[in-house]
């Protein structure tokens, strides 16, 4: 069957087969379900939610390779995907797109209607991310609400309504996504000026260390203070303490200003969210 014989490319081109970015959208994904629901959350908001995670951040790598369909090619680490190389049609990439946000729009249906209503922010915000890039160095920012509107819809799914927490936690993950984002964008940076592709590594410039570590502290002093709102035990500050360490190893990383240490930065940001989720699981039991 054609479609079978051209999965390969279909598989690369929702990234299934490089599983950390769907990591760092389920980390604090998950933060916000155990805060909302003072521990485990119920079983069918934690299925919804876990499978959404999985479709969104597989529509959200289609539609940005639509964006970018024109300018892949000229990006050394993107020349091969499969938009910027024909294996795929921007016609079958959007039909993908479309299906992916559906299937998540059929598992949100079983939530409630506040719920629903965030749904469609978090997919206005996916669909428009990628196009960012052309108008504003912030697209790390618009991602960053993207992925973290996962937290007050948890809450909404959980409690009916969202609160301080939810908020606090919200703000947190944009930090942290900004921060791992930029990171990400440093390893592309000389072919994105080349292309004109605007992000916050070109922004930053030479203090992208500097602004990357402020980002980080910001997301560790949010979540202390959602600490301190919810009254979580030290496991959750144990935790914490691991992401501190570990932001702190990605800046060491980062100041040989070896591209590959970019990248191993980026990747390594999905242990410090989880680390903040292993804090909370423990703080509940």
């Amino acid at each position: 069957m054609p479609f079978l014989s051209r999965w390969p490319h279909f598989k690369s081109l929702m990234r299934l087969d490089r599983p950390v970015g769907t990591y760092l959208l389920l980390w604090p994904t998950l933060w916000g379900l155990w805060l909302a629901a003072d521990g485990l959350p119920k079983l069918d908001v934690l299925l919804i939610f876990v499978l959404g995670v999985y479709i969104m951040r597989a529509a959200g790598c289609v539609i940005n390779d639509y964006a970018d369909r024109k300018v892949d090619s000229y990006v050394k680490r993107t020349q091969c995907r499969p938009l910027a190389t024909g294996q795929i049609s921007p016609k079958e990439a959007l039909v993908l797109f479309f299906a992916l946000c559906g299937l998540a729009f059929i598992l949100v249906i079983f939530t409630n209607s506040y719920t629903i209503s965030l749904s469609f922010v978090a997919v206005i915000l996916a669909a428009v991310y990628p196009f960012m890039k052309r108008y504003t160095h912030w697209p790390q920012a618009v991602l960053g609400a993207a992925f973290a509107m996962a937290i007050p819809m948890g809450f909404a799914a959980q409690t009916n309504t969202t609160g301080l927490s939810a908020w606090l936690t919200f703000m947190a993950a944009i930090c942290m996504t900004i921060a791992y984002d930029t990171y990400y964008a440093m390893v592309d940076k000389e072919d994105d000026l080349k292309v004109g592709i605007k992000s916050t590594a070109v922004l930053f410039g030479k203090w992208d260390l500097t602004i990357i570590a402020a980002f980080q502290a910001m997301c560790v002093g949010l979540l202390f203070l959602v600490g301190q709102i919810n009254h979580l035990n030290y496991s959750f500050y144990v935790g914490l303490a691991a992401m501190a360490g570990l932001y702190v190893y990605q800046n060491h990383l980062g100041r040989s200003r070896i591209t590959k240490n970019y990248f191993k930065a980026f990747i390594n940001s999905h242990w410090a969210a989880l680390s903040v989720w292993v804090g909370l699981v423990i703080n509940y039991i």
